[in-house]
Order: structure tokens, then sequence, then C-alpha cells
């Protein structure tokens, strides 16, 4: 638990980092989770509550209006009413509740979108781009056959058979790339192997 001490001059002087805040820096804190307390310097007594109040104010005034003014009016309403005593509890619980059912629907939309279909929006578009990499490698017959072994692979689309009007020499090149594929294959098929 952080101690802050107010002095008379209205400073606020953190024990923990021996320095001065504001109330802009112990906004911060609460924010952050860290627990402190406010006592008055001199006389010792706890004005926690008064300062968080005043943080309350401070954001209200500059526009961050979290209170609606109905709210505000029946809790003033509640200062030496009967039911003072139990408010406070009352108000505790309330917002312990919403934050506990905040983090639950948080966790839910998690789990949520990470199942769906497409939730996982990479894992779908690497799986896309693998499957178009091997649409594409299955056209050259030298890699239709390079998967390992146990892996389903679809039959090699059938290599179109020279047009009787291809020059000679088309063909020749073309008969020449599907030599240096097979030779790439079987030198990746001895290298699985030898991994293997």
């Amino acid at each position: 638990m952080v101690v802050i001490k107010k002095y008379a001059n209205r400073r606020l002087y953190n024990t923990a980092t021996s320095a001065y805040v504001t109330l802009d820096d112990l906004a911060r804190m609460v924010r952050e989770g860290v627990e402190f307390v406010v006592y008055d310097a001199k006389t010792h007594d706890d004005l926690t509550r008064q300062i968080l109040t005043q943080i309350i104010f401070e954001e209200e005034s500059r526009g961050e209006a979290l209170l609606p003014v109905q709210f505000l009016r029946q809790l003033i309403g509640f200062y030496g009413n009967s039911m003072q005593g139990v408010l406070p509890s009352y108000l505790e619980m309330s917002l312990d509740t919403f934050t506990r059912q905040q983090e639950q629907l948080r966790g839910q939309f998690t789990r949520a979108f990470a199942a769906a279909p497409g939730g996982n929006l990479m894992e779908e578009a690497v799986r896309q781009n693998m499957a178009m990499f091997e649409r594409a490698m299955r056209m050259f017959p030298g890699f239709a056959h390079a998967r390992p072994e146990g892996e389903a692979a679809e039959a090699p689309a059938p290599a179109a058979e020279p047009k009787a009007a291809e020059s000679a020499a088309g063909g020749a090149a073309l008969d020449e790339m599907r030599r240096q594929m097979d030779e790439m294959r079987a030198q990746i098929d001895r290298l699985a192997q030898s991994k293997g």
C-alpha cells in the first residue's frame, strides 16, 4: 500500500517514490491498480476518500462525464437518509459485479472470435496461400510428385501434348525444362531421404 502525504500547502507527496505527485498522477495510479492511502502530514487523518472524490470532480469537470445528473441527485439525497449506511456497500458490490461481468464478456468475445470460422484471419490467409502455392506447383510435372509419402496428392494435370504446329525449337525448350525439373525433383527426393 503506497502512502501519500498531503501537506498544508495542498501538495501531495508519494513516500514510495519520494516525489511530489498531482491528482492526475493519483488517477493514473488508480487506473493501473496501484493501491494507495492519503494521510494528512500533520494530523495523520485519513484523507483518501476526499482525494478520490476530488479526482472524480476533476474528471467530471474536464468533460469526462461518467456520472449521470440523476444519479448524482439521488446520491446527494441519500446523505442523512436512513439508507446512508447501506448504500456504500451496495454500490461497491454493484461495481464489483459489473467489473466481473465485463471481464467475462470480454473473455467470451475472445473465445467466440477465435473459434469462429475465419476468426483467426492470419491462419486462414496462410492456409489459402499454401493451397494456392501447391496448385501452382502441380502445374509443373517435376513438382507434382515431390510431396512426402503419406500426404494425399491430387493427380497432376496432364501435360499438354505438343501441337503439330508447334516449332521444333519450342518443343525442345519444353523438353529441356521438363528434364531440369525432373532433375530438381530427384535432388529434392534425395535430400528428403537423406534427412529421413
